[in-house]
């Protein structure tokens, strides 16, 4: 994953070049109850991945790269090759599990105030690779320099309810953070991808970069390859592989043709005509990570024509979902419910499945005084599957008298120009809470709000949310404000569309229900090589 997608209108997320899609906490890909990290095996292992896993070997994963620009430093994480990379020689106080709830990882527990502005964490004991302890003066550390105004780190956003001035260390193991407001979903900050823990006073990565994760540094090329080692002295258990390198390949084809070839065993980002022509062949392992990507249409619903509800229901209304998943996403994907998170954490799933119904749209349309209507659909071969998708949706609305003209953008921009401007846009998000997906896009003050949602009332209830303690009265407010945005939200989301992997035949342990960005994603610390 992305983050934050960190969100996409800011990082643009899940390109041909690999950025990340989604964050956590504040902007970008997003963020998280205590329970066990998910390894391998169960029915999320790879096929034939239920032996017992064998220790040795070194595994080679083809990514796409950033060229000589790239940098080891994990809080400067913005390429999904950075993200697997910081995972490997890093670790987060927690990570997202694979319903996008945080999950401990450097954290032992945490534990908030009655009144949720003060949280304590305590540090399970982990050593960094040169032997020295994990404390809180680390934690504290790292978290001051993400969030260094003069620095532009993945995490700054997502760290911003903390008073880190005010924060301190306890003891050696226990955190005291100080909150700016109440903030009952804290753990997702502590989860918010790029907020790696580091040894106090590191600033140097490149060379020889020291972490607590399950590999320790060997080797770094910019551009080219990393080689990372095991570090049997790890927290969570010692790697089952020897070495693990990361190579570097731009092009899907030289992934594909290396796996091949035999030159990698795992590669990262494949299209789903390669899955097609692979899938069961014999050759090399498909894997499909669901619901690893939102697929929408961003409707602004504070200016003409989307200002008027009845004009966004109509357009919910014109969209034949699984024509969109299947034209555009080749079918590899999901239809979905103009929602943000199919299967995450607070998931509203018992709302009825929309299904186009043009004449009730041609009526909504009239009613709205808006028989006829002209509006420009702005995409971008940004990200894989727009353009298809614009032109789908074109189709489709011309049947409730809807013109749509479809203008496309330079994918350098595209991000930036149509956050305020225009009025339809394609859209597209990785995998993150849906309590991050609301702060960031949805609050009136939300720096990347793409639909331009601003309502009080909404805020207000997101205010509740975090200061509700209970879990279950917390759910139901954000059911609450789930179906207030599929009665009348500006997100038309049509579908989800896989994250799609190939390994090698003898690789074991490669999990398939984890979205791209979460905690069992990229989890080479839990494969082997049979």
């Amino acid at each position: 994953m992305p983050p934050a997608p960190l969100d996409d209108s800011r990082f643009p997320g899940l390109r041909r070049r690999g950025f990340l899609a989604a964050a956590g906490g504040a902007a970008g890909l997003g963020a998280l109850a205590l329970a066990g990290c998910g390894g391998p095996g169960g029915s999320g292992a790879a096929a034939g991945g239920d032996g017992k896993p064998r220790r040795g070997g070194t595994l080679r994963a083809a990514f796409a790269g950033g060229g000589a620009s790239e940098t080891l430093d994990p809080h400067r994480t913005n390429l999904f090759a950075d993200a697997a990379r910081a995972k490997a020689l890093f670790d987060k106080l927690a990570d997202y599990g694979n319903d996008l709830s945080a999950q401990p990882r450097l954290a032992a527990s945490w534990e908030p105030n009655d009144g949720l502005d003060r949280w304590r964490v305590k540090l399970r004991k982990a050593t960094f690779h040169d032997g020295r302890p994990v404390t809180a003066d680390d934690v504290l550390y790292s978290y001051r320099r993400i969030a260094d105004p003069k620095e532009g780190f993945r995490a700054k956003a997502s760290l911003e309810p903390i008073d880190l001035k005010a924060s301190r260390a306890v003891d050696r193991r226990t955190v005291e953070f100080v909150l700016k407001r109440p903030t009952a979903e804290f753990p997702n900050v502590l989860a918010a991808f790029g907020a790696y823990i580091v040894p106090d006073g590191a600033t140097e990565f490149d060379r020889k970069p020291v972490g607590s994760g399950p590999f320790r540094f060997v080797s770094f090329t910019p551009g080219r390859s990393t080689v990372v080692e095991r570090y049997d002295d790890h927290w969570d258990g010692a790697p089952h592989l020897d070495r693990l390198e990361f190579l570097v390949a731009n092009e899907e084809s030289a992934r594909v043709n290396s796996l091949l070839g035999g030159q990698v065993e795992y590669a990262h980002e494949l299209t789903p005509t390669t899955a097609r022509a692979h899938e069961g062949k014999g050759q090399i392992e498909i894997i499909r990570l669901r619901n690893s990507a939102m697929q929408a249409f961003a409707m602004k619903t504070d200016r003409a024509p989307f200002d008027d509800k009845r004009v966004r229901e109509a357009f919910f209304l014109i969209a034949d979902r699984k024509e969109l998943v299947e034209g555009a996403l080749s079918g590899a994907g999901e239809i979905g419910n103009d929602l943000f998170g199919k299967g995450y954490e607070y998931y509203a799933d018992g709302l009825p499945q929309r299904t186009q119904d043009l004449d009730k749209a041609r009526h909504l349309l009239k009613k709205a005084g808006a028989e006829g209507l002209k509006v420009t659909l702005d995409t971008s071969d940004v990200a894989s599957g727009f353009t298809e998708a614009a032109s789908v949706f074109r189709d489709q609305a011309a049947k409730a008298g809807v013109h749509v003209k479809v203008r496309t953008g330079s994918k350098d921009t595209f991000w930036a120009d149509t956050l305020d401007s225009g009025t339809l846009a394609s859209y597209r998000s990785g995998a993150m809470p849906i309590e991050s997906h609301f702060s960031q896009r949805l609050l009136t003050d939300s720096t990347t709000n793409a639909t331009q949602w601003h309502h009080k009332d909404f805020d207000a209830l997101y205010q509740q949310a975090q200061s509700t303690k209970d879990k279950k009265e917390r759910a139901a407010v954000y059911g609450r404000m789930q179906r207030r945005l599929y009665a009348e939200g500006g997100f038309l989301v049509w579908g989800f569309a896989d994250w799609i992997l190939g390994t090698a035949k003898n690789v074991r342990g490669v999990t398939h229900e984890a979205p791209a960005n979460t905690l069992d994603w990229a989890r080479f610390d839990k494969v082997w090589l049979a």
